[in-house]
């Protein structure tokens, strides 16, 4: 007589993973929970379509960590440009204004980086998922509705800037959680008296995560796939 197989509770884990360049959050929860039959998962952290980098999942039991890794430390690198702005104040949405950059110095850039470091007021920008009355911020938006946004106090503990091919600049940006980056880049922008987007981003480190620990989304669901159709051939 032999035993049946049973399946163990699904006790979960921790998934790194590099969100590319346009996948949505969403997108890659729905791409490993099809590919790799799982029914319990969720990310910590939402990026936006244009972002690159370190996106946290957990599954099973593991989705009651997901708070904590939410509120921990971030880490970010990116690139602005100043003289032009955007409506959502990256690429998503096209330029709708042009600003001088001629006046800028080495100096005021600095400036402008030490006045948004530490613990700051700044408004979400409108083009966020941040909800109001039960739906995103983005979707009023792209409607060209008017809404009153509320500032939240954010701890941005380091703005360290580049500025060796300006009006290029690159930074890295270490902050608390709910931290728009986006909001900082158009901050800046306005304290240079000039205009600013966001033209790259990457989420490099989410609390003691990094993301040079985390695997392609193809690679992800390669390697788990063997282990899935194992599992159900034995439990068949």
């Amino acid at each position: 007589m032999t035993d049946t197989p049973t399946l163990l509770p699904d006790e979960g884990e921790v998934i790194l993973i590099n969100k590319p360049l346009t996948w949505t959050s969403f997108d890659i929860v729905n791409k490993i929970k099809k590919s790799c039959k799982i029914k319990k998962i969720g990310h910590a952290g939402t990026l936006d379509p244009l972002a690159t980098g370190l996106l946290i999942l957990c599954t099973g039991k593991k989705t009651k960590e997901i708070d904590r890794y939410q509120g921990a430390e971030k880490e970010y690198t990116g690139q602005l440009v100043l003289g032009q702005t955007t409506p959502s104040v990256d690429l998503e949405t096209a330029f709708d204004a042009t600003y001088p950059t001629d006046h800028i110095t080495p100096k005021m850039l600095q400036d402008a980086a030490r006045q948004l470091t530490g613990t700051i007021e700044q408004f979400p920008p409108i083009y966020s998922a941040v909800k109001m009355d039960g739906e995103p911020l983005y979707k009023k938006a792209r409607r060209g509705e008017q809404v009153e946004i509320k500032p939240r106090t954010v701890t941005v503990s380091v703005f360290e800037i580049d500025d060796t091919h300006f009006p290029k600049i690159s930074f890295r940006i270490v902050c608390s959680k709910g931290t728009y980056i986006r909001s900082i880049v158009r901050d800046f922008g306005i304290l240079l008296h000039s205009g600013a987007y966001m033209s790259a981003l990457c989420r490099t480190r989410i609390g003691e995560f990094w993301l040079t620990d985390a695997e392609e989304i193809e690679d992800f669901v390669q390697r788990k796939r063997p282990i899935l159709d194992e599992s159900l051939s034995r439990n068949s």
